[in-house]
């Protein structure tokens, strides 16, 4: 997402946890992360684990794009169903990225806690719900694909989703034993804070004016005339990477979300599962460790900054009909509503690795809904390439595929 009509949940929660100075000199380095959100801060902490010299940087305050935005809903399951990413891309390349994004979710547990995180990271379950009759079967095809390929997962009738969630409109779906959710907002805070302390360089409210790739480096000049020279860059900024990118990549949409005032009532029903549904645009909704409900969705097309926040009342009274629709005993006000822009890829799959007009580059763009969890995925995969070998996904998130 890209930031908002109105300031996100989690950044008026968090207020200004760290600020760093922009850069006002000129340094060398190995490695420049362009992005300072939860992907820039994964990818530097990789980066100083394998001993780089790294520097991160940020056009904003840190973590002020689509860091502060996100739902922070962690999941394994991509924006694709299994059963139909198998039919774009094959058996081999569908399960080990539904595998991969599985794994990573623990992956970012283990990791919170290294760093002592108070991020709220919290495992949970995953509902995926048919919101219409007529998506039973489909989904039921879904249910059996990942069953067949050792998914954990378990097949909910409506009757007992209605019992066990108090949910209502929902005549099946699929629970899976893996997911999570954390403030993403507070982890990237926390990781940078950790990696700072090991030698990580930040600069905030440092914007790139131009980058030479030369044959052994990269140059990046800041607006404000200052250079980094580095052996590698790597581009953690989401879908604004499309504004140097010359091929089309990604679909953009506006998406927005509400979140409800603090419930005072017990909600266990609710707190340790994720939900979403099958609807077109999908809505998706996770409570929140101070024990309020989010929602989110709403998804169309992105036209420009101005149409999308123009819509944020209109959108966020949809989104406040559907809480009440599905779960009508719940008291649910909106206290918070925002809007993002977000970008969409064919596949559902991320972009990361190499592109062939860029020297001395790489990318991790996690688009869709698996951002944070693609942006774990690409620790290792950076990792990789930065050693020079291959990664077993390379060929499925790679450029022209």
């Amino acid at each position: 997402m890209r930031l908002t009509s109105s300031e996100p949940f989690w950044l008026v929660k968090n207020g200004i946890i760290n600020s760093y100075p922009s850069l006002d000199q000129d340094i060398e380095t190995d490695i420049v992360i362009v992005g300072a959100g939860i992907t820039g801060s994964l990818i530097a902490h990789q980066c100083i684990a394998d001993g780089y010299k790294t520097v991160l940087i940020d056009k904003r305050e840190v973590c002020h794009g689509s860091t502060s935005a996100t739902t922070s809903m962690l999941q394994y399951e991509i924006d694709k169903p299994l059963y139909e990413l198998i039919h774009l891309i094959g058996e081999k390349g569908a399960v080990l990225s539904y595998k991969t994004c599985y794994d990573s979710i623990d992956q970012l547990g283990d990791l919170s806690k290294t760093i002592k995180s108070s991020c709220g990271f919290t495992k949970k379950e995953s509902l995926y719900f048919t919101s219409r009759k007529k998506d039973v079967s489909w989904l039921k095809k879904e249910f059996e694909a990942r069953q067949k390929h050792g998914f954990p997962v378990k097949w909910l009738e409506p009757e007992e989703i209605k019992k066990a969630y108090q949910l209502e409109h929902a005549y099946g779906g699929i629970l899976s034993d893996q997911g999570g959710s954390i403030d993403a907002f507070q982890m990237a805070h926390d990781v940078m804070g950790y990696n700072h302390k090991k030698g990580l360089q930040i600069f905030d409210k440092t914007d790139v004016d131009s980058i030479k790739y030369r044959k052994s480096d990269v140059v990046i000049t800041t607006e404000y005339g200052n250079t980094i020279t580095a052996k590698k860059v790597i581009f953690c900024n989401g879908f604004e990477s499309v504004d140097i990118i010359p091929e089309k990549i990604v679909n953009l949409l506006s998406t927005y979300a509400i979140v409800g005032e603090q419930n005072k009532t017990e909600q266990s029903h609710l707190k340790n599962t994720l939900f979403w549904n099958t609807s077109e645009p999908y809505n998706y909704m996770r409570t929140t460790d101070d024990n309020r409900l989010l929602m989110g969705g709403e998804d169309e097309d992105f036209v420009d900054a101005n149409k999308r926040d123009s819509l944020l009342k209109k959108k966020s009274d949809k989104l406040e009909k559907v809480v009440h629709k599905i779960l009508p005993n719940y008291n649910f006000r909106v206290d918070f509503g925002w809007a993002g822009t977000f970008g969409e890829t064919k596949d559902g799959l991320p972009y990361i690795g190499k592109h062939p007009d860029f020297k001395n580059a790489y990318f991790v763009l996690g688009f869709g809904g698996n951002g944070i969890t693609f942006s774990a995925i690409g620790m290792a995969m950076v990792s990789a390439m930065l050693k020079g070998e291959t990664h077993e996904l390379s060929e499925f998130f790679k450029f022209g595929r």
